[in-house]
């Protein structure tokens, strides 16, 4: 708004000179008569403020344009017969009307105080090298007496000497079972199943044992080309037979 330009609707009318909220204000509790005013003048003194005012802000003359209708209602409220079941009453409306454009005010004076405050980085800076936050974390256990129990058994678990001692078991080694299988192929001149060279009277995990050690020694027989291998199926028996 230009510096020439006024603030203030200023009003000079029979009846009354002066501001014209202040006269809406004295008009809403019946202590201006609204009878001796000209509503004509206030219409041609309201287009002459807005005419002298070159940057007149938008809302200003918004408020004092629904100022001078409601003072024009009002004289007609006035002026007309009442209607008693007219609600609400012209006064109660003009006291809304003032409320409103006081929380108007407060809205704005609200608006300008946010828009007027420092900004970051115009205003004011950050810190060239912050230094953050310390953070302190104090733990706080809660335990029954089953979890020390627990707790103790697992340390004691892990500290305790351990002692590992080979059980003795009755195996056949695989020398043993390359010795046997190849003393016993020269003898034999049709396929023979492989569990005929075990050892006789085997049971148990020796048996077990002797099985899988006479496996692996008919497969390094076979790769040394004194064992033939047969197996007719998947899980069929496997039959064994000297190489010619």
């Amino acid at each position: 708004m230009s510096e020439e330009a006024p603030e203030i609707l200023t009003i000079d009318i029979d009846g009354w000179e002066g501001p014209l909220d202040l006269l809406l204000a004295l008009a809403r509790t019946q202590k201006v008569d609204l009878r001796q005013l000209s509503i004509l003048e206030l219409v041609d003194q309201y287009i002459a403020f807005v005419n002298e005012a070159r940057a007149l802000r938008l809302e200003l003359a918004a408020d004092y344009l629904v100022m001078a209708a409601w003072l024009a209602y009002l004289k007609s409220g006035l002026l007309l017969p009442r209607n008693p079941e007219e609600s609400p009453s012209p006064e109660e409306l003009a006291l809304r009307l003032q409320l409103r454009l006081e929380r108007l005010n407060a809205m704005r004076e609200a608006g300008a105080r946010l828009v007027a405050r420092d900004r970051l980085g115009r205003d004011i800076f950050r810190r060239g090298a912050p230094e953050g936050l310390r953070v302190l974390r104090k733990a706080n256990w809660e335990a029954e007496i089953y979890d020390l129990i627990a707790a103790y058994g697992r340390i004691s678990a892990r500290t305790r000497p351990v002692m590992h001692v080979v059980a003795v078991r009755d195996v056949m080694t695989l020398e043993e079972a390359i010795e046997r299988v190849s003393t016993l192929i020269g003898s034999r001149v049709d396929w023979t199943t492989i569990e005929s060279f075990l050892p006789e009277g085997a049971t148990g995990t020796y048996r077990k044992s002797a099985l899988a050690s006479s496996f692996v020694a008919a497969l390094e027989l076979a790769k040394q080309g004194r064992v033939e291998l047969q197996q007719k199926s998947a899980f069929a028996p496997l039959y064994l037979k000297a190489s010619a």
